[in-house]
């Protein structure tokens, strides 16, 4: 479920051991569970140890409006649970289109991995998708205890039975995305997780962090 992606560096002012970092899961080893941590990716080497040199407060700045979970309607929805946990969401352009997902850290905003954009999906399995990757990544660095957010109640019931129920027909367009399908589902058969797998509530909280922004 993986893919290629920019590399990026990882600059701790305080954690565990500041340094700067080549990798995201490098860098959270010495920053989750830390109170008070200060850290942030750079795209450049050179731009991490420059800022590595300075103040934390000259790069860390506030969360965009709708990272930042809070309440709207329901107080007996609670919060969600922002320090361990993983958001993934989908877009797709129509009922079926072009088609990408992604799954970011809920405290940090950071992108952890996004895929696509693949021709002729639908959202629903892009949300399907983006859970079994994120399930496949912390797995495979023991991250069992964190939580997966989704907005999709679909795809959830998709990952819950191992099988997905898409009217979409299998085409030499989407092709490679049947390919990540089939992929995902025989992980789900073949691998268990620990890893809870909880809906966002959209009207409590506001958009998931990982929304595209384009409704």
């Amino acid at each position: 479920m993986g893919g290629s992606k920019k590399p990026k560096f990882y600059v701790v002012w305080s954690g565990g051991t500041p340094g700067i970092y080549t990798s995201w899961a490098d860098c959270q080893k010495h920053v989750q569970g830390v109170k008070g941590a200060k850290y942030k990716s750079f795209d450049s080497r050179r731009e991490a140890e420059i800022a590595f040199k300075g103040n934390p407060s000259e790069y860390i700045v506030k969360k965009k409006a709708g990272e930042k979970p809070k309440q709207v309607y329901d107080p007996s929805v609670g919060l969600p649970i922002t320090n361990n946990s993983i958001a993934t969401d989908a877009a797709c352009s129509g009922a079926r289109g072009p088609m990408e997902y992604r799954g970011v850290w809920i405290e940090t905003g950071q992108e952890l991995f996004k895929m696509g954009p693949y021709e002729d999906g639908t959202n629903n399995i892009g949300e399907f998708l983006g859970i079994v990757h994120a399930l496949a990544y912390l797995k495979q660095h023991n991250y069992d205890q964190t939580i997966v957010y989704t907005d999709s109640r679909t795809a959830m019931k998709w990952v819950r039975d191992k099988k997905i129920k898409t009217t979409l027909d299998r085409n030499h367009k989407n092709e490679e995305l049947f390919v990540l399908v089939d992929r995902a589902l025989k992980w789900l058969e073949n691998n268990s997780y620990m890893n809870p797998i909880r809906k966002w509530e959209t009207k409590a909280w506001g958009e998931i962090p990982a929304d595209f922004g384009r409704k």
